[in-house]
């Protein structure tokens, strides 16, 4: 079964000679389940990659389908209900609610989806209890570092159980040590949720964690490496 499945996807912006094409005719399916990296240059087409998939952005031409769902037809409600339901997001910049405890900032997501205040609870504290949080959770993201912060945002993205978890660029305000710690949390994740993970890096720390390894240049993807 394919959680993602892209078909011909182009991506322009701008019209005539000020054209930039960020995507082009790019094919790509990618199974439950999978841990996979796109690696490439600035400009390669990554973060557009990253969003067409996300439904932040609209494909030039082209099908994505995600969850089963023909999400280049979805209406900007639709689209915000497939975000909700089957989509987690990690960004590097963390998108933490300053006012918010960790807790907090967890249920979130859940408070939007209408799940009961006691059920929210109980899955904030297993997640933060998961991610390595836990004694921390009334905390809020000015009283935590780097490294946590960025916990509390995996831990908000997973605990809706979305079948889809897109990560830009998630080590990129972490040492190397916190980064290697994050990528050990989310290949275990990975193994024990079976969520399919998409993410976007220059890291090659990053890049040596991935399953799958896709690297693009100019729009498309240049080569397709299964690793482990």
């Amino acid at each position: 079964m394919s959680t993602v499945t892209l078909k011909k996807v182009c991506k322009t912006f701008g019209e005539g000679e000020l054209a930039v094409h960020a995507l082009k005719d790019v094919d790509l399916e990618i199974k439950a389940g999978g841990f996979l990296c796109l690696s490439g240059p600035s400009g390669s087409g990554k973060s557009t990659l990253l969003n067409m998939v996300g439904g932040l952005d609209r494909p030039t031409s082209g099908e994505i389908t995600v969850a089963d769902k023909r999400i280049d037809l979805m209406s900007k409600s639709e689209l915000a209900e497939i975000r909700l339901h089957n989509i987690g997001f990690i960004f590097q910049a963390y998108n933490l609610i300053p006012v918010l405890t960790a807790r907090e900032n967890v249920e979130f997501v859940m408070q939007l989806q209408g799940i009961p205040t006691e059920e929210r609870h109980q899955k904030s504290t297993n997640i933060l209890r998961e991610v390595g949080l836990e004694g921390l959770e009334d905390r809020k993201p000015l009283e935590l570092s780097g490294g946590q912060q960025q916990r509390v945002a995996v831990a908000r993205a997973l605990v809706s159980e979305p079948a889809l978890i897109l990560a830009d660029e998630p080590t990129a305000n972490l040492d190397s040590t916190n980064a290697e710690n994050l990528m050990n949390l989310l290949r275990h994740l990975n193994d024990d949720h079976k969520i399919t993970f998409l993410i976007s890096t220059h890291d090659k720390l990053v890049m040596s964690h991935a399953r799958r390894l896709l690297k693009l240049h100019d729009g498309q993807i240049i080569d397709d490496i299964q690793q482990r």
